[in-house]
């Protein structure tokens, strides 16, 4: 069972992944929104976007990641695993979200943001890394507790009655 967890998080981080490249397909100021502040006005200052394009971007990133992602692992653990009860769902979930997060850390954010172009918005390259130690630390965070908070939510809410 285990194993089959893992490979459902490699599915959600490769979810991920598309999710990202989707995004950046027409250049990376489509994902702009998550970038810093000073990124996202350094490219409202050049033309390659406004104030209403990133918050559109972003409202519309949440609607369908946040959504996607919780009915992925609900759908894995509740439907196709078949966990009963809150310690089932507990773990399965944080296995899932947990491989997806060090996908997002380690593969999105060090390696494709970090260290290819792909991610590069012409104009901001002064402003590198767009990912600073004190965001890495942040996102770090978030991603152990985060997960676990939120795998707790979700098992909680699967098993009351």
């Amino acid at each position: 069972m285990l194993l089959q967890v893992i490979l459902e998080g490699l599915g959600l981080g490769a979810l991920l992944f598309l999710v990202c490249a989707v995004g950046i397909r027409k250049g990376a100021v489509g994902m702009v929104h998550l970038y810093s502040p000073e990124v996202q006005e350094r490219c409202i200052t050049l033309g390659l976007t406004t104030h209403e394009k990133i918050k559109r971007n972003s409202l519309l990133f949440k609607a369908v990641c946040i959504p996607g992602y919780i009915a992925y692992v609900l759908v894995c653990v509740y439907g196709i695993n078949g966990a009963k009860g809150f310690v089932q769902g507990f773990w399965q979930l944080l296995v899932i979200l947990s491989v997806m997060n060090l996908m997002d850390r380690l593969l999105v954010d060090s390696y494709w943001v970090g260290h290819t172009n792909a991610w590069t918005i012409p104009g901001t390259e002064d402003l590198k890394p767009y990912i600073t130690a004190k965001d890495k630390q942040k996102k770090w965070l978030f991603g152990t507790v985060g997960m676990a908070v939120i795998a707790a939510a979700l098992a909680t809410m699967m098993t009351v009655q």
